[in-house]
């Protein structure tokens, strides 16, 4: 006697999250060939470099629940690797970025290492201070490796920065549209970004990342291991982070301290909390969100600061969740209301005596 078994179909959590990966990154590819402007281009380049950062932090933040505050120390040690490498050894960018990713992994342990220890405000606090210890040694830096005097060169170029540390030979490839090689190598690393946010935030990592979020105590008695768990995702983080920091000193040539000021850390953050903190696709969407506000503002550059500031207040009074999770809200309702008519109208069916859908089915095949 042969039992026979339904087969089960289980779509991936995960299945919805890669095709709006797909649809945005066609969108992405093909949508150099309707802009002329390079203007345009370079905008769009820096967003989606800006996009990269904020979608690794929303991880480390959002769904780990570790309150860091050294994005961008790991953003800068990605940047800067690129280019000391490309100034001082003539490693070549593309080699230089990766190996920036690398480098803010390593970054990222050590400040792991000394701040997971901690919780909440103290690991935001010691974070912080971290950054701002990575500002002033750079502006500071005086020491000359290279010449004296006039002449002189220092490692990080101290508050001038660095520059001449080469790009990614689009220029003589391309001629005067070197800035789509750039947009395409941005795109390609925020698509990865976003495919190892999917896998992670989605897979069992994801869970446990949740778990320790939400309930810190059940987590560890159910036997995840806290530390090692955001000390992972810290590091996993990390590396793209490294990356988009590589990119940025490539597309613009130059890079100096000013990616560790707070100005920039405040627009990062404005990010997060009007896409969405906790929200996968939160931090592409105030990215998008933000850019667009900031070239309204641009005119207007002492109220920029004071402008992101009734941002931040105004998500976090009357749309905690953000952009993300009131779209999120709005659908789950909408299906609600959908799928309460559907059953409004099933049992009109059945009141009238009209066959369901599976009935119908079988009364066609006896039929026939």
């Amino acid at each position: 006697m042969t039992v026979q078994t339904r087969p089960t179909h289980r779509r991936s959590a995960a299945s919805p999250d890669y095709l709006i990966l797909i649809a945005l990154l066609a969108v992405g590819i093909v949508l150099p060939y309707f802009m002329d402007s390079r203007y345009a281009m370079s905008q769009l380049t820096l967003f989606l470099i800006w996009a990269t950062v904020v979608s690794q932090w929303n991880i480390v933040m959002g769904f780990a629940g570790i309150f860091s505050l050294a994005q961008l120390v790991l953003f800068a040690v990605g940047g800067y690797t690129a280019a000391i490498l490309g100034k001082y050894f003539g490693t070549d960018m593309f080699l230089g970025t990766l190996l920036g990713g690398a480098a803010a992994v390593c970054a990222s342990l050590l400040i792991g290492f000394a701040c997971l220890r901690l919780r909440g405000i103290y690991v935001a606090l010691l974070t912080f201070a971290i950054a701002q210890a990575a500002f002033l040694l750079i502006n500071s830096d005086t020491n000359c490796i290279i010449g004296s005097g006039q002449t002189c060169q220092t490692l990080t170029g101290g508050p001038r920065g660095l520059s001449q540390f080469g790009d990614y030979g689009f220029r003589q490839l391309l001629g005067r549209n070197y800035i789509v090689g750039n947009y395409y190598v941005a795109l390609t690393a925020l698509a990865l970004a976003v495919t190892f946010s999917i896998v992670i935030v989605r897979g069992p990592l994801g869970f446990a990342f949740k778990a320790l979020r939400d309930n810190e105590t059940v987590a560890v008695c159910s036997g995840i291991n806290r530390y090692k768990y955001q000390l992972l995702v810290f590091a996993f983080s990390a590396f793209f982070t490294g990356i988009a920091g590589g990119v940025y000193a490539a597309h613009f040539k130059v890079i100096g301290p000013s990616v560790l000021g707070f100005p920039l850390l405040a627009f990062l953050v404005s990010m997060l909390v009007v896409g969405g903190l906790g929200r996968l696709w939160g931090p592409v969407v105030g990215a998008a969100l933000l850019m667009l506000v900031d070239e309204q503002l641009k005119e207007f550059t002492e109220y920029r600061n004071l402008g992101l500031g009734a941002i931040i207040i105004f998500f976090i009074v009357l749309l905690p969740d953000g952009v993300a999770g009131m779209i999120e809200r709005v659908s789950k309702k909408f299906r609600g209301q959908l799928g309460e008519k559907q059953g409004h109208w099933g049992r009109w069916r059945t009141r009238l005596g009209m066959p369901m859908g599976n009935k119908l089915h079988k009364q066609s095949s006896a039929n026939s």
